[in-house]
C-alpha cells in the first residue's frame, strides 16, 4: 500500500489519544548535599503537590528542546550553561496520569552551582530539595527520581560525569565532594586522590593552584580540568561495591 492510499483510509478516530510529555531530574550539589529541583504544581491534577519539572511536548519541537524549555520556564533558571542533559527512560503505565494516556520521556540534567529557582509556567513554586527529602511526589515522579539517582550513581563509577558538577577548573578535593554527595558515602582523601590520577584521561593538570591554602593553612591545592576520557578504566567503584568485589 502506498502512502497516498494509506492516508486516504486513515481516520485519527480509529486510534486512542496519546500525549507525550517530558520530565526532568535536575541535580546539583548545594552546601555539600545532592539536591533535586522540584516544582509545586499550580494546576490539577495533583495541584499543590511537589513534582519534577516537565510538561507536554509541543508539535513543532524535539524532545531535547521540550526538556530544556520546561526546565527553564518552570524554574526561571535561564540558559543552563555547561549543563549535562541526557535521556533517562520512557514511562508509559496507562494510569500514570488521570487525564489521559500520557507517555513521558524523562531526562537527567546536571550542572554546577545552579542558582535558586523561581517558579514560572504552571508551577506555583520551585526549589532545590536534598534528594533524601524528596518524597510524596505527584504522578510516578518518585520512581522517576529513583531511576535518575541510580543512573547518576552508576555513571560516576564508569564515566567522567562528576566533572559536570564542578567548575571548569577544580581541585581533587572538590571532585571528591561530588562523589561523596552523589554516593552518600564518605571517601578517604588519599585513596581517592590516588585513584583519580591513576585513570588515564579522567583529569588533567592546569598547571595552576588555588589562591589560598587549605583550611588548616596547608599548601595551595593543584587545579585540574576534565580530560578527554569518555569511559573510566579502571572504574572508580563505590566503597560498598568495591568491598563486595574483593
Amino acid at each position: 500500500m502506498g502512502e497516498e492510499e494509506f492516508l486516504a483510509g486513515y481516520d485519527a478516530r480509529d486510534y486512542p489519544a496519546v500525549a507525550v510529555t517530558v520530565d526532568v531530574v535536575a541535580l546539583t550539589i548545594r552546601a555539600g548535599r545532592l539536591c533535586v529541583l522540584l516544582v509545586e504544581r499550580g494546576e490539577h491534577p495533583f495541584a499543590g503537590h511537589r513534582a519534577l519539572p516537565g510538561g507536554f511536548v509541543r508539535p513543532d519541537e524535539t524532545l531535547d528542546a521540550a526538556a530544556l524549555r520546561e526546565l527553564t520556564e518552570e524554574t526561571g533558571l535561564g540558559v543552563l550553561e555547561r549543563a549535562h542533559l541526557e535521556q533517562l527512560k520512557t514511562y508509559g503505565d496507562p494510569g500514570r496520569d488521570p487525564r489521559m494516556r500520557v507517555l513521558s520521556v524523562a531526562y537527567l540534567a546536571f550542572a554546577p552551582s545552579l542558582p535558586e529557582a523561581r517558579a514560572g509556567g504552571d508551577a506555583s513554586a520551585a526549589y532545590w530539595v536534598p534528594v533524601e527529602e524528596a518524597s510524596g511526589l505527584a504522578f510516578d515522579h518518585g520512581a522517576v527520581l529513583a531511576d535518575g539517582l541510580d543512573r547518576a550513581r552508576a555513571k560516576l563509577e564508569y564515566t567522567p560525569l562528576a566533572t559536570a558538577f564542578v567548575e571548569r577548573e577544580f581541585t581533587i578535593g572538590e571532585l571528591r565532594q561530588v562523589y561523596a554527595a552523589v554516593w552518600g558515602e564518605e571517601l578517604h582523601a588519599g585513596n581517592f586522590h590516588r585513584k583519580v590520577l591513576s585513570v588515564p584521561g579522567f583529569v588533567e593538570s592546569t598547571g595552576g593552584t588555588t589562591a589560598k591554602g587549605g583550611e588548616r593553612g596547608g599548601p595551595r591545592a593543584k587545579l585540574y580540568r576534565a580530560g578527554d576520557a569518555r569511559l573510566l578504566h579502571p572504574a572508580l567503584l563505590r566503597p560498598a561495591r568495591e568491598d563486595g568485589i574483593r
